[in-house]
C-alpha cells in the first residue's frame, strides 16, 4: 500500500518496499552507498525476514519523489522496519542487526541533496506521528555527517546522538599460506557450510547464507580459502563493489586475520508519540 503526504509518500509491505529499493538504484549509486545499503542486500534481508514470519513487524519505505523535470527516480529514501509489538512502536532501519562487514558505516539514508534530506526527515516524522501511539526511532550504522540525521536533529532537538568507533577486519591471509581466492558461486557452495559452522547464532547464519549466495550470483562476493584436504584452516568472505573491498565474515587457525580501528559510526535515538511536538520548520 502507498500513501502520499505533502512532501513524501509512504510504501508499506514487502513487495512495495522491494519496488522502491529497485527504483532507488541510481540514487544509491550516486551517493556511493555500500553493498549493505543497496537493493540486493536489503531485499535479501526482507526475504529472510518473510521466511521467519515475524509477526507485528512490517517494512515501510518513506520516499521523497524527485521533480519530474529533473529526471526519474526518488530524491530520498528511508527503508525501515516498524515493529508494533508491545506498548511502544519500535522503528529501525531495514537491515539493522544484520551480520554486516565490520569497520565502516553499513547503512545509508540516500538523498540527492540537503533539501531532499530535510523533506525526508519531515516526512519520516509525519509518518511516525500518524501512528497514534508512543514510538521510538532508532537509526544506527550511519556515517558521520549524514544530512538526514542533521535535519532530524533540527526538527527534534531532543534527539539523542551517539558516535562509536568501529573495528575493521583486516585480510592478510596471503601471508598465512597458499590462499585460493575466487568469485565462483560453485566454490562458495562447497565451502560455505564450514564457514557458517563458525557462526553460533542461527539467525545470523540464515542471513549470511542467503546474502552470500545472492551477492555471489552478481559477482560481489570473493571467497578466500586455505584448505587442508576437505577441511578449511582459514576462510573469508569479502563483499566487493568495484575497487571497494569489505572483509565480511571468516576465521583462521593460522593467522592472517586481525582487527584495526575503523570509521566512526553514528546512531540516533528519538522517542515520540501523540503528545510530542516537532520544532523548527518543515
Amino acid at each position: 500500500m502507498t500513501t502520499r503526504g505533502p512532501l513524501t509518500r509512504t510504501a508499506t509491505g514487502r513487495a512495495e518496499v522491494v519496488r522502491e529499493l529497485r527504483a532507488a538504484g541510481s540514487l544509491q549509486a550516486a551517493v556511493r552507498a555500500p553493498v549493505t545499503a543497496r537493493g540486493p542486500w536489503l531485499t535479501t534481508v526482507l526475504n529472510v525476514a518473510a521466511a521467519r514470519r515475524r509477526l507485528g513487524a512490517r517494512p515501510v519505505a518513506v520516499v521523497v519523489d524527485r521533480d519530474p523535470d529533473r529526471g526519474g527516480g526518488p530524491a530520498a529514501l528511508a527503508a525501515l522496519v516498524v515493529d508494533g509489538r508491545g506498548l511502544r512502536v519500535g522503528v529501525t532501519l531495514l537491515g539493522d542487526g544484520a551480520p554486516v562487514p565490520p569497520g565502516d558505516a553499513p547503512a545509508r539514508l540516500p538523498v540527492r541533496d540537503d533539501t531532499a534530506a530535510t523533506q525526508l526527515a519531515a516526512g519520516l516524522l509525519d509518518r511516525l506521528d500518524r501512528l497514534g501511539r508512543p514510538w521510538t526511532l532508532r537509526l544506527t550504522g550511519l556515517p558521520l555527517g549524514d544530512p538526514t540525521l542533521r535535519a532530524l536533529g533540527r526538527l527534534r532537538p531532543e534527539a539523542a546522538f551517539s558516535t562509536a568507533r568501529s573495528t575493521r577486519l583486516v585480510d592478510a591471509l596471503d601471508e598465512a599460506g597458499a590462499v585460493r581466492r575466487t568469485r565462483d558461486p560453485a566454490e562458495l557452495e562447497r565451502w560455505l557450510p564450514q564457514l557458517l559452522a563458525r557462526q553460533p547464532d542461527r539467525r545470523a547464519r540464515l542471513l549470511l547464507r542467503a546474502a552470500a549466495r545472492v551477492h555471489a550470483a552478481i559477482g560481489q562476493v570473493e571467497l578466500a580459502v586455505l584448505p587442508e584436504g576437505d577441511r578449511l584452516r582459514a576462510g573469508l568472505l569479502t563483499l566487493v563493489d568495484g575497487a571497494d573491498r569489505r572483509p565480511w565474515w571468516g576465521f583462521s587457525e593460522v593467522g592472517g586475520l586481525s582487527r584495526e580501528m575503523g570509521a566512526p559510526v553514528v546512531s540516533l535515538t528519538l522517542p515520540g508519540g501523540p503528545l510530542s511536538r516537532r520544532t523548527g520548520s518543515r
